[in-house]
C-alpha cells in the first residue's frame, strides 16, 4: 500500500469533524470521490460515507471499488476498505485474478470521472456518483440484471461496516430466481418471495426446512421471459462469512456479517450458458470414476436378489472407538477384512469408509500424537480448541495451514496401507460440535466415545462472549432461530493458520479438507479421487460429490430432494444425491418404492441409513426388490450416457441432474417444476412422490416423448400439456425426447461388468414425421486415470448422427481417438429407431455404401406401430424400428443406411 502523503490525515480529520453526522438508519450510503482506469481495462474508484452511526457498529470511512470485464460474459464488482485489508476467501483455495492493492494516497485531488458507464461484450455497468450506486445491464436487450439504487419503500442504501454488510438489488416481479443453497425448500426450487435464506454451514438435519444446512452457496440463477425470448444470468457474491439474504418479489438484500463485496455477474443468456461460465470461474467438477455412478451397501444379498452394486461403504463402525484411521479389532479384524476385500476388488467392487475431521484426544492414539507434534490444529488462546464428537473430546485439524495438509496425506497413506480403501467420505465437516463455547475434560470424569444416538456433550463447558467475534452485533438467523454463531460449533474467535478467525473462515472448512483430501488421495494411489463430502462451499464440485445430509424417510423429504439436486447443479456440484429411503426413522415399504425409482436416477445413487434405525436394504422387501431390479436396472443400462455426462460436467461444467427449464427455457410452465427432472438436455423422469398414488400427472414440454420401459408408447405435446400417466407401484415413468441418440449397454450386477457388454443406440424422431435429425454422443476412458480428457491415449469420443428424410433413414459417426475404443473391442449391437413415419421397414441396409442385410443371417430387422398416449386426431402413424445383428466398432467411423420400403401417411 502506497503511504499517504504528510497532509492528508489532516483532510481526513477536518472531515471527521465537519461533515460527519449522526444518522438513525442503519447506513445512509457513500459518494464516488474518484475513478480511474487502469491499463490491463479494470476500473479503480473510491468511495467516502456520507453519514457515520453506530447501528451495527461505525462504518467505515473510505472504501475501494474494483471492476473489471474480465471475460466477454463476466462482470467483477469489488468493494472493500481503502485503507486495512479484510478477510476474503483465500486466493489460493480458489484461485482467481486478485485486484491490485489499494494505494489510498494516490486519490487526492482526482475527482470522478464524467463517463459514468463501464462497457462490456455484453455487459455494461452504469453507477451514481452520490450517493453511490451501481446498475447493471445487458447490451443485448438492454435489460437491467442488478440494480443497487436505493428505493424508500424496498430497501436503503450500500452499508459497509467491520461486521455488517448490506446491499441491495431491484428486481421485477416476474423474474424467477433459483439457487441461494444450502437448504431444503419445501416449496421447490424456484424462490418464494418474503422468504429469507441463511447462508452459514451447520449440522442442522435435512428435515429442518428453509434452514441454513451444511454448505454455503451465495449464488442465484435469475430466468426471465422477455419480449418472447428466455434470458438467464446469475449473481455471485463470493464472501464466506454469514450471511442472510432477504427476497421480497421485487427486491433482493443481502445482509452479511463480514468480509466483502466481492459481485460476479454471468451473462448467460441460456441456463446452460450461465453454468458454463460460473464453472469457470470456480472451477469445473470433478471427473468421477465409472463405478461411482452406481452405489450401494452390501453384497451377497444384494447379488442374491440380483439387485446392481458397485460400492460397499462403511459409516463408523469399522472404527476402533470412532477415531479416524483405525480399525475395530472386533467386528471388522484386519486379516478378515482384507480377504473380504480382496474378493470385492476381485469383483470390480469398491470399498469406502467415512472419516470425520475430529481426531481424538488420547496420549496413546498415534494419529493424535502425529498431530500434535506437527502443530495441526486449530487454536483458541494458543491451545487447540476442544470440542467433543463421536470419540469423545476431539481436536480439529486446520485445513488452511500448509503443514496440515501434509500431515493429513501422510495419516491417508498410512490408513491406505492397513486398508485399501478407494475413497473417502468426509462427514460432519461444517464443522459439526455435540459441545458449545470453551470446554474442558471434566476431572475424575471420563468422557466416553459416542454410544447410541442422540449424544449429549459430556465436556465441562462455558460460553465464550469476550470478544466481538462471538457476539456480533447482527444476528443472522443461524439453525433457524438465531443461535450464536458458535453454537455446536467451532468458537468464531478460534482462530486458524496466520491468525485467520473462525468468524471469517468457518463455511470453507468443510471446503478445505475436501481440497487436502483430494490432494491426498491423488498422491496415495495416483487414480482418479472418489470424496463424498457433507459440507461444500463455492468450487467444492471440483474435487467432491455431494450427499444431502441426515433426511428423514418422509414423503416431503423424498420431495425435497429433487430441489436440493438440482440446486447443487446450479451450484457447480452435479454429482449429488439423497440418502435413498431416508436416513431415519423407520421408512414405509410403499415409500421405499417410491423412493428407489427416484434415486435410481440421482447423479449420486446410495442407499444408506442410520446405524440405529431399522435396516433399510433394497432386499428388505419383495416390492421394493423389484422396483431396484427395475429402476436400478436401467441405470446400469444408462451408465455410458450417465458417464458421457460427468465428461461433460467436467469439461463444461453441465448439471448432470437439470430443471426442465434448462432444456426448455421458451416454456414457462415448467419455470417452477420442481416434481420431475432431466438427466442431461432430453431424458426426463416423472414419479410419484405422494403416498397411495398409482398415477402421476406429468408436465411435457412441446415434442415427442418416448417411454423408456416401453418404447411403442409416445406422448405427442403440440404446445405443452399435463399428462395423467399410469404408475403402478414397482414403476416408474422415464421418458425420452425427440431428435436424441442415447448410447446404452445391457446392464449387469456390477459396472465393470457391464462396461463389458455390447451397446445399443436409441434414436428419436419427432412422431410420425417425414423429416427428422437426431444427436447424441458418448465419452469413454480408463476411468481410474486422475484427468478426464482426450489426448491421452486412453480415451475415446463419439459424435452420433442420423437423419430421416426422402424416405431414407441415414445414421453415423464421428470418432476422435477411437485407438482406446477399438483396444476394448466394444461394438454397437442394436439400434431402436422411434418415431419413423410409415413403417420404417428397410427394403436394404447398407454399411459404409455397402449393402450388408444379405451377406450375413445375423441381421434382424423388425418394426411394430407405436402407441400414442394421448389420442391425436390428424397424427401420423408412427413406427419404431429395431435393427439387431450390427457390429458397428464404437472407435471407426460408421455410415448406417437404408430406404424405407413403404410410405404410409394415414392418420389415426
Amino acid at each position: 500500500m502506497a503511504s499517504p502523503k504528510p497532509h492528508f490525515s489532516v483532510f481526513v480529520l477536518i472531515l471527521c469533524f465537519s461533515t460527519f453526522q449522526c444518522s438513525n438508519t442503519i447506513g445512509n450510503g457513500y459518494r464516488l470521490i474518484s475513478i480511474d482506469k487502469s491499463d490491463d481495462g479494470s476500473f479503480i474508484g473510491y468511495l467516502q460515507v456520507k453519514q457515520i452511526n453506530q447501528i451495527y457498529g461505525s462504518d467505515i470511512i473510505f472504501l475501494r471499488l474494483f471492476v473489471k470485464h474480465e471475460t466477454d460474459n463476466r462482470l467483477r464488482v469489488h468493494i472493500t476498505d481503502a485503507k486495512n485489508q479484510r478477510w476474503e476467501v483465500p486466493y489460493n483455495l480458489l484461485p482467481r485474478e486478485q485486484p491490485p492493492p489499494p494505494a489510498f494516497g494516490e486519490v487526492i485531488g482526482k475527482s470522478p470521472v464524467t463517463v459514468q458507464e463501464i462497457t462490456g461484450s455484453e455487459l455494461i455497468l452504469s453507477y451514481t456518483i452520490d450517493p453511490f450506486s451501481f446498475a447493471v445491464r445487458r447490451r443485448s436487450n438492454g435489460e437491467t440484471i442488478f440494480n443497487t439504487t436505493s428505493s424508500d419503500e424496498a430497501f436503503g442504501e450500500m452499508v459497509f461496516k467491520d461486521r455488517y454488510l448490506e446491499i441491495s438489488t431491484s428486481l421485477p416481479k416476474d423474474a424467477s430466481l433459483y439457487g441461494l443453497g444450502e437448504n431444503s425448500q419445501a416449496n421447490g426450487i424456484k424462490l418464494m418471495p418474503n422468504e429469507s435464506y441463511t447462508l452459514f454451514t451447520e449440522d442442522v438435519s435435512a428435515v429442518h426446512l428453509n434452514t441454513d444446512l451444511y454448505g454455503s452457496h451465495p449464488i442465484y440463477m435469475d430466468l426471465r421471459y422477455i419480449g418472447g425470448k428466455p434470458y438467464a444470468h446469475s449473481v455471485l457474491l463470493l464472501n464466506s462469512n454469514g450471511m442472510d439474504v432477504f427476497y421480497r418479489g421485487s427486491s433482493l438484500t443481502y445482509k452479511v456479517i463480514g468480509g466483502v463485496f466481492d459481485f460476479y455477474f454471468f451473462a448467460g443468456s441460456s441456463p446452460l450458458n450461465v453454468v458454463e461460465q460460473y464453472t469457470s470461474l470456480i472451477g469445473r467438477p470433478a471427473p468421477m470414476p465409472y463405478w461411482s455412478l452406481v452405489v450401494e451397501d452390501v453384497v451377497d444379498s444384494y447379488h442374491k436378489a440380483k439387485i446392481p452394486l458397485d460400492v460397499i461403504w462403511n459409516d463408523a463402525d469399522y472404527m476402533d472407538g470412532y477415531k479416524d484411521f483405525t480399525l475395530n479389532p472386533v467386528n471388522f479384524p484386519r486379516g478378515k477384512l482384507l480377504v473380504f476385500l480382496d474378493r470385492i476388488h476381485k469383483m470390480g467392487m469398491k470399498y469406502i469408509v467415512i472419516s470425520d475431521p475430529g481426531i481424538g484426544v488420547n496420549a496413546s492414539y498415534c494419529v493424535y500424537q502425529r498431530a500434535m507434534a506437527n502443530d495441526v490444529f486449530i487454536k483458541y488462546e494458543g491451545k487447540p480448541f476442544l470440542a467433543q464428537v463421536w470419540p469423545g473430546p476431539v481436536y480439529f485439524p486446520d485445513f488452511l495451514n500448509p503443514k496440515t495438509v501434509s500431515w493429513w496425506t501422510d495419516e491417508i497413506r498410512r490408513f491406505h496401507e492397513l486398508v485399501p480403501i478407494d475413497g473417502l467420505w468426509i462427514d460432519m465437516n461444517e464443522v459439526s460440535n455435540f459441545c458449545s463455547g470453551l470446554c474442558t475434560i471434566p476431572e475424575g470424569k471420563r468422557c466416553l466415545s459416542g454410544e447410541g444416538p442422540g449424544v449429549m456433550c459430556c465436556l465441562d463447558c462455558k460460553n465464550i462472549t469476550k470478544t466481538r467475534w462471538d457476539d456480533p452485533p447482527y444476528k443472522i438467523n443461524a439453525t433457524g432461530v438465531k443461535a450464536s454463531l458458535g453454537f455446536k460449533t467451532i468458537a468464531t474467535s478460534a482462530y486458524h493458520y496466520n491468525g485467520v478467525l473462525e468468524y471469517d473462515a468457518h463455511s470453507i472448512y468443510g471446503f478445505s479438507e475436501a481440497i487436502a483430501t483430494h490432494k491426498a488421495l491423488l498422491s496415495v494411489n495416483g487414480k482418479r479421487p472418489f470424496i463424498l463430502s457433507r459440507s461444500t462451499f463455492v468450487g467444492s464440485g471440483q474435487y467432491a460429490a455431494h450427499w444431502t445430509g441426515d433426511n428423514q424417510g418422509t414423503w416431503q423429504s423424498l420431495q425435497v430432494s429433487i430441489s436440493t439436486m438440482l440446486n447443487f447443479g446450479i451450484f457447480g456440484v452435479p454429482m449429488v444425491g439423497s440418502d435413498i429411503c431416508g436416513f431415519f426413522p423407520p421408512t414405509p415399504e410403499e415409500l421405499c418404492n417410491r423412493w428407489i425409482e427416484v434415486g435410481a436416477f440421482y447423479p449420486f445413487s446410495r442407499d444408506h441409513a442410520d446405524y440405529y434405525a431399522p435396516r433399510k436394504e433394497l432386499y428388505q422387501w419383495g416390492t421394493v426388490a423389484e422396483s431396484a431390479r427395475n429402476a436400478l436396472g436401467m441405470r446400469y443400462k444408462l451408465l455410458p450416457f450417465l458417464y458421457t455426462l460427468n465428461y461433460e460436467a467436467h469439461m463444461t461444467g453441465a448439471p448432470i441432474a437439470r430443471p426442465l427449464f434448462f432444456s426448455f427455457p421458451d416454456y414457462t410452465e415448467c419455470y417452477g417444476l420442481s416434481r420431475q427432472f432431466l438427466l442431461g438436455s432430453s431424458l426426463m423422469i416423472s414419479p410419484v412422490l405422494e403416498q397411495g398414488k398409482t398415477q402421476v400427472e406429468a408436465l411435457f414440454p412441446p415434442g415427442s416423448w418416448y417411454h423408456m420401459f416401453d418404447m411403442t408408447q409416445v406422448v405427442v405435446s403440440k404446445n405443452g400439456k399435463r399428462v395423467i400417466l399410469p404408475a403402478p407401484l414397482t414403476a416408474v415413468n422415464v421418458h425420452l425426447y425427440q431428435n436424441t441418440i442415447l448410447p446404452m449397454q445391457q446392464g449387469g450386477l456390477i459396472s465393470k461388468e457391464a462396461r463389458t457388454t455390447p451397446f445399443s443406440l436409441v434414436v428419436t424422431f419427432p412422431a410420425g414425421a417425414s423429416e427428422g435429425y437426431a444427436t447424441g454422443k458418448l465419452f469413454l476412458d480408463e476411468d481410474e486415470l486422475p484427468e478426464m480428457k482426450l489426448g491421452n491415449g486412453q480415451s475415446t469420443y463419439v459424435d452420433l448422427y442420423a437423419s430421416v428424410g426422402n424416405g431414407s433413414v441415414k445414421m453415423w459417426s464421428q470418432v476422435k481417438e477411437g485407438k482406446f475404443a477399438l483396444s476394448k473391442g466394444w461394438v454397437i449391437e442394436k439400434v431402436t429407431i422411434l418415431g419413423l413415419q410409415g413403417t420404417g421397414q428397410a427394403s436394404e441396409i447398407y454399411l459404409d455404401g455397402n449393402p450388408i442385410s444379405n451377406e450375413t443371417e445375423k441381421i434382424e430387422v423388425s418394426f411394430e406401430e407405436q402407441k400414442y398416449v394421448v389420442e391425436n386426431e390428424g397424427e401420423s402413424k408412427s413406427f419404431m424400428v429395431e435393427v439387431k445383428g450390427l457390429e458397428l466398432l464404437v472407435g471407426k467411423n460408421f455410415n448406417v443406411s437404408w430406404k424405407m420400403a413403404s410410405t404410409i401417411n394415414g392418420t389415426h
